[in-house]
């Protein structure tokens, strides 16, 4: 090749290769504007919450806390289960990693909250949480189309509140609402109502719980109503019940902004008196 031939080479090739950046630059500032656009979604301008260092924060409920949590406790890989308590704990250890928090998942799949109180003892109140949360009603749900015995079911609720309140006057409560959607299973629309009916009975008592215990109320059903209006349910739970991973990080989401509403970082406290 002549020395002229190769500096048009060159030259074209130079030519091609800055269209080509220009090309991936616009992408990549497309990207990049999509990504900023995500970011702010919802959630992930979340505020953090005030816990004292080391704090003890237990998580029961059924399957949807479950999620099959490693009950050996020396595999580190899986203690926590694939739940909403995974997504909590990684964020608040990335955020916060000097307050060094201790997470357990004692959630069991098929538990109703009668099945809670009689493990309430071993599985709550010997951990000596500072933070305890509950998320359990869809079993009894579930197993009781008919109608909740809600007298039986409250009863139930407030003794485990009870004995964790008597057990650590400080502790710090969050209770979840029961929630179901229109999918899978429960895409049949007679199927769905005869649930959604008898969840729509529990949430009023898990309202009055929280009122009674100064807890924090999440309103777990509220949240997947609202997300119906972004996408199908079954994006969000597939089988009328268990949430896929998407859903758990809507669980995680909201748990974190309720938390820390009702106990703001100092920082944000300190703000808020400017």
């Amino acid at each position: 090749m002549s020395g002229v031939n190769r500096r048009r080479w060159l030259q074209s090739g130079a030519v091609a290769g800055m269209a080509a950046f220009g090309e991936r630059g616009l992408a990549s500032e497309a990207s990049s504007e999509k990504i900023q656009k995500a970011s702010a979604a919802q959630g992930y301008d979340y505020c953090l919450p005030q816990l004292n260092p080391g704090t003890r924060l237990v998580f029961q409920g059924d399957s949807i806390t479950d999620m099959k949590w490693g009950r050996n406790e020396e595999d580190r890989n899986h203690y926590l289960g694939h739940s909403y308590v995974y997504l909590i704990a990684a964020r608040l250890g990335v955020e916060l990693p000097d307050q060094k928090f201790e997470f357990f998942n004692r959630g069991i799949s098929g538990h109703q909250v009668a099945d809670l109180r009689k493990r309430w003892q071993k599985d709550a109140i010997d951990l000596k949480p500072d933070l305890i949360s509950i998320l359990v009603g869809v079993n009894d749900v579930g197993r009781n189309l008919n109608g909740v015995d809600l007298e039986q079911w409250e009863e139930n609720y407030r003794y485990i509140l009870m004995k964790s309140r008597l057990a650590n006057q400080q502790l710090r409560i969050v209770l979840l609402d029961p929630f179901v959607l229109p999918s899978g299973r429960l895409e049949d629309q007679v199927a769905f109502k005869a649930w959604r009916s008898q969840v729509d009975r529990l949430i009023p008592v898990v309202e009055g719980l929280a009122s009674e215990f100064d807890a924090v109320h999440i309103q777990t059903q509220v949240v997947f109503d609202h997300a119906m209006d972004n996408a199908s349910p079954e994006h969000w739970i597939w089988d009328g019940v268990h949430p896929l991973p998407q859903g758990h990080e809507l669980i995680a989401r909201e748990w974190i902004r309720r938390v820390s509403e009702r106990w703001p970082s100092d920082a944000l406290a300190d703000s808020g008196n400017e």
